[in-house]
């Protein structure tokens, strides 16, 4: 969608998302929760911040006295194994939140939505997939949605 008012006005386009930062009582905890949930490194960490890495973006959790809870606002996790995250997800004392979709509350109250990779239009280019040592497949559907905005594979 161009909102431009006029031929000069070209904004710029959206590319992707860099990074999510998420607000947590404690780092240490952050970190203890998140890694009973799933595998990763941390590209680094301060006193306050620590950040997870994922390819080419990463999570950021930011070390805050008052933490705000999300109801709605959400973000979404790309992941090689959904039904592997509810179930360690559940172990690790998440909250899951019932409907359609796989979302769960953090122990601070974020809300996170968990997607399959081979369900999803989202894409990591083959050199980050390579990287992150992962070797992963679209599911047809995606692959239909994915050829109707012109990207094939």
């Amino acid at each position: 969608m161009d909102t431009s008012t006029g031929p000069e006005a070209k904004k710029p386009n959206l590319v992707g998302i860099n990074h999510v930062a998420l607000e947590v009582g404690s780092i240490d905890e952050a970190l203890a929760f998140y890694g009973k949930i799933f595998s990763f490194t941390l590209r680094g960490r301060g006193q306050s911040s620590a950040f997870i890495d994922m390819g080419d973006q990463f999570i950021a959790l930011m070390e805050t006295a008052a933490p705000a809870g999300d109801k709605e606002r959400h973000f979404g996790l790309v992941v090689d194994d959904r039904s592997a995250v509810r179930r360690l997800a559940e172990a690790a004392g998440a909250r899951v939140l019932p409907g359609r979709f796989l979302d769960f509350l953090d122990p601070w109250g974020n809300r996170v939505q968990v997607v399959e990779y081979g369900d999803i239009q989202f894409t990591k280019s083959p050199q980050v997939l390579r990287a992150m040592g992962l070797d992963l497949r679209k599911s047809d559907e995606a692959l239909k949605e994915l050829a109707g905005k012109g990207v094939t594979f």
